[in-house]
């Protein structure tokens, strides 16, 4: 016996995941690119073996506390916004129903429903749920993008935290006197690899991604290194 009902196919778009996934990412690369460009000043000035290491911690740590309350910030400061505004529409359907149906209207109308239909949807969509309805095609508030800032900050500590302990780790491994070479090329390959993931999963060509992060990687090196030499000669 045949099953005569539809198959229900999802079809997935890169789109959906440029969001956490542009989060991750470059979370992940400041982890990198930050964790090792100090371990390479710190290097580079003759530092001992420990005093490399502790550099390289007190980066991972402070900058992922750093990168966790300003995510946090930021975030409540959106989800304050959103609060307000949602707290204002709910005002405004209690004392104006028929001009928030003709809003609402007016938003399908410019999607192309025509003027019946789109105030026939806007009825039937604020009768279902009134604010639910603004919120999304007025507002752009949904249960999907609604601002979470724990989970923010958690995500952006986290991921920045995932890049630094590699730099961290290969300090820990080199030989001494090596620790400068080691870092730097581990944290480039990181750092590509990281580029080429990105790209992939966001359905763009990992070449130039990678070569870019690369370039930017070896530039902040360079500088942080100059300035350990600088400063470790001077010593």
């Amino acid at each position: 016996m045949e099953n005569s009902s539809p198959l229900r196919t999802v079809e997935r778009h890169a789109t959906s995941r440029l969001g956490w996934l542009r989060a991750a990412v470059l979370g992940a690369n400041d982890g990198i690119l930050s964790t090792s460009s100090l371990i390479m000043g710190v290097a580079s000035a003759h530092a001992t073996q420990g005093s490399i290491l502790l550099a390289g911690i007190s980066s991972l740590v402070a900058g992922a506390m750093s990168m966790a309350a300003g995510e946090y910030v930021s975030v409540s400061s959106q989800a304050d916004s959103e609060k307000a505004d949602l707290a204002r529409e709910k005002k405004e359907l209690g004392s104006s129903w028929d001009a928030e149906v003709s809003e609402l209207a007016g938003i399908y109308r410019q999607r192309g429903l025509d003027d019946l239909l789109a105030r026939k949807v806007a009825l039937q969509l604020m009768k279902h749920d009134a604010l639910g309805a603004h919120a999304r095609d007025e507002l752009g508030i949904s249960e999907a993008t609604a601002a979470r800032p724990v989970q923010a900050a958690l995500a952006s500590a986290g991921a920045f935290s995932s890049g630094a302990i590699l730099p961290v780790l290969t300090a820990v491994v080199s030989p001494p006197g090596m620790v400068a070479w080691t870092v730097s090329a581990i944290s480039l390959i990181g750092l590509a690899i990281l580029g080429i993931v990105g790209a992939r999963a966001g359905g763009a060509a990992p070449m130039r991604p990678a070569l870019r992060v690369i370039f930017w990687g070896i530039m902040a090196m360079m500088v942080t290194a100059g300035i350990g030499r600088i400063f470790g000669i001077q010593s």
